[in-house]
């Protein structure tokens, strides 16, 4: 008779970290479903969650390390030889050429081990090695370099499930579950908003799941997301619906702000970005005087990609700030930590703080270190161009910058290029079959999980995080396979500095803006040759300041909504700090955005499409498209396109195109999607194959990264290249 259990578990594919029930038959997990005794997801899983068996059991998934060999294949390593190897050559290099020609990438499914991240940001510390990046800087910076410039509201965010109005720019988190609608369950928590009866207001060129249950869905061109909201913004203030007594106790810069806007008048935002004047009159009037308990505003990856990313970020901090949308003294703290350390949230600004400019300076376009991490964009041209301060190693945690970085080209020939790659990785990605040493780790349930990773976001951006006193602790729920030779993730780089005798500090941050916003202290914790520390034990290191013990949240294995009386409290007496709504570098990017020849740069017949991002509900960015359980037999990104658009240029949906951009082609499959512009076509990023098998994109899909170059269109700060509003043509396939 097989034996069969189910755990409570915690699903870790996003940074929702839904409790699931996980059934375990004869020591394989065979079942993820959602758990009803759960108090904050109340049953929900997404689809992703469902498939974790096919995942942790997939065939192609690799149960021992991987050394590359002479003749290009691969060969089985112990964990342990990988190690040493690997430490060895790294010494080397940092011997020749110095600890700034090694690299690390954090890619974001190193989301699921709360351990990783901190270890090799530790490690590279140890080595003294500036270069480490993550998918923050080719995702949304935007929103720490906002916070920066606009400071931070001590009192916290306004509770998502209180609101009686809120704006979302170029997100669905009914697919995301990433900012803005609670990520615990979103479509329940949208539901109950508007049965109370919620006004949303959704901006997008596509009418996705989210909103198709706005109450207001603005249907603009692409790339003008900062334009509407400085509309909204001028609207605002000229029917003088902000909140005066806010800006005049709190807020610093509102008239360079109202100087700023001012020639954003509904006229030029509804010809600009197409849209009609009374439905943006309508939003400004809605989100601005709607109900007694009002929300606040949410941008997403779509509307980052589009270039102007921080500025976008830094007007929706402004108008949520005008409109005085943030707890107040005596209100209860929407986010109030449980597995964090406990904190004083106060009716009082942060001040602004340096936020790009400083620390390591890369080689290329005159970009630094910022508070959103180091560019990732310009990680290639590091990588390939020669001289002083080449990078000539690079370890990849949960990334496979192959199909997710832009330029793949680019990308590939740096990859290629490198003395020694490194990934940690689940299978052979396209990034793995390019490395030296593929490094096996464990998955999943096969390691314990804490919700803490999902508080942590909080500090990212408002309108992320847990938002209610929640924690959840679950031991591993399957070992590993039999017979196989797999490592954490963070003992791997605790096995390199053992080898390399080094020192490591890690350290876990409470707060954001590289340490210059912390609600708490970290915890540091020092590691060297001596250390011996089970995951566990380090979890309730890293817990131990924590409002709620560790040993608390256990006692509750479907997790606990805690009974945490946390109010903010008034504002300090001696307090100056104010928040800013005119910074200097973002007001005259808002003058750049106006003298922009809109006109003109539409014009152009050879590129009549604009492409945008889109989210898929059954992929966490490149992983899991290969899976049949996920892909249900399309396992390629299909360009969408509206359906007149498809017969006005004679294609068939489900046809073979060609999609051009300036910079480069794709092959791809077409389908008809009305729920679009038809002056827009969208596709799902992080699919596709080596640059050399395109014949193949019915396959493995196509690689939008294809398009994008990174040194032509591209953020000044961050680096950040134009990865949604690209200028596209979609022609038949001929070759």
């Amino acid at each position: 008779m097989p034996q069969t259990t189910t755990h409570p578990g915690i699903c870790r594919i996003c940074s929702a970290h839904c409790g699931v029930l996980a059934t375990v038959t004869d020591g394989r997990l065979t079942k993820v479903a959602g758990d009803p005794d759960n108090p904050m997801f109340k049953g929900y899983t997404c689809v992703k969650g469902r498939a974790l068996p096919e995942i942790h059991n997939n065939p192609d998934r690799l149960l021992h390390s991987q050394k590359r060999q002479p003749d290009g294949s691969y060969a089985r390593i112990a964990s342990e030889q990988a190690m040493d190897e690997i430490a060895a050559r790294l010494q080397q290099l940092i011997e020749e050429y110095g600890p700034r020609s090694v690299a690390m990438y954090l890619g974001t499914n190193g989301l699921p081990y709360p351990a990783s991240a901190l270890m090799g940001n530790a490690f590279m510390r140890g080595i003294e090695s500036p270069m480490f990046f993550t998918a923050n800087t080719i995702d949304q910076p935007g929103k720490q370099i906002a916070l920066a410039a606009h400071g931070h509201w001590l009192g916290g965010d306004v509770d998502f499930n209180e609101a009686d109005s809120w704006m979302l720019i170029g997100t669905n988190p009914l697919v995301s579950k990433a900012i803005g609608i609670p990520g615990q369950n979103p479509s329940q928590n949208l539901r109950a908003a508007n049965d109370r009866g919620m006004k949303l207001i959704v901006i997008d060129p596509r009418r996705s799941q989210t909103a198709a249950r706005a109450a207001i869905h603005l249907q603009p061109r692409p790339g003008e997301d900062v334009t509407i909201v400085a509309g909204i913004i001028n609207i605002i203030i000229g029917e003088r619906w902000h909140d005066r007594a806010f800006i005049d106790e709190n807020v610093d810069g509102f008239d360079d702000l109202v100087r700023a806007v001012a020639d954003f008048t509904p006229d030029y935002v509804a010809r600009r970005a197409d849209v009609p004047q009374d439905q943006l009159r309508e939003a400004a009037r809605v989100f601005a005087t709607y109900g007694t308990k009002r929300g606040m505003v949410n941008a997403g990856t779509g509307a980052n990609f589009a270039m102007h990313g921080n500025l976008l970020e830094y007007l929706c901090l402004c108008l949520t700030t005008i409109c005085g949308r943030w707890q107040r003294a005596g209100e209860r703290v929407t986010r109030p930590n449980t597995l964090m350390p406990a904190f004083t949230a106060k009716a009082q600004a942060h001040p602004p703080y340096e936020g790009w400019g400083y620390g390591e300076k890369l080689r290329v376009r005159g970009l630094t270190d910022t508070v959103s991490g180091m560019p990732t964009a310009a990680l290639a041209d590091e990588i390939l161009l020669e001289g002083d301060g080449q990078v000539r190693a690079l370890i990849c945690i949960g990334g496979n910058p192959m199909a997710a970085w832009p330029d793949q080209r680019k990308t590939h020939r740096a990859l290629q290029s490198l003395d020694l790659l490194v990934t940690l990785d689940t299978e052979m990605s396209l990034t793995s079959q390019l490395a030296d040493y593929v490094i096996a780790p464990m998955m999943q349930m096969e390691t314990p999980a804490m919700t803490m990773g999902s508080e942590l976001i909080k500090y990212y951006t408002s309108g992320t995080g847990i938002p209610a006193a929640y924690g959840q602790y679950v031991p591993r729920i399957v070992a590993p396979p039999e017979g196989s030779d797999l490592t954490e993730e963070w003992k791997f780089f605790l096995g390199l500095a053992k080898r390399m005798n080094l020192d490591l500090w890690f350290v876990n941050f409470f707060g954001g803006g590289g340490g210059r916003f912390m609600e708490s202290p970290p915890i540091v914790l020092q590691m060297n040759g001596q250390t011996e520390l089970t995951t566990e034990e380090l979890f309730a290191q890293m817990c131990a300041t924590s409002r709620i013990p560790l040993d608390e949240v256990r006692k509750h294995p479907h997790g606990k909504i805690f009974d945490v009386d946390a109010v903010v409290a008034e504002r300090d007496p001696d307090c100056s700090d104010r928040l800013d709504v005119g910074n200097a570098h973002m007001i005259a990017e808002l003058a750049d955005v106006m003298a922009e020849d809109f006109v003109s740069e539409r014009s152009n017949s050879r590129f009549p499409f604009r492409l945008i991002p889109r989210r898929h509900q059954n992929f966490m960015n490149s992983s899991g498209t290969a899976l049949a359980a996920l892909n249900r037999g399309k396992p390629y990104n299909p360009v969408y396109m509206h359906p007149d658009t498809v017969s006005a240029l004679g294609l068939e949906s489900g046809g073979p195109v060609r999609v051009t951009s300036k910079h480069d082609s794709v092959p791809a499959v077409l389908e008809a999607d009305d729920t679009l512009r038809p002056d827009v076509v969208a596709m799902h990023h992080a699919f596709g194959g080596m640059p050399t098998d395109d014949t193949d994109f019915r396959e493995h899909g196509t690689n939008v990264g294809r398009l994008v170059p990174t040194d032509v269109d591209y953020d000044a700060i961050t680096g950040l290249p134009r990865q949604g509003n690209i200028a596209v043509a979609v022609t038949p396939l001929t070759d």
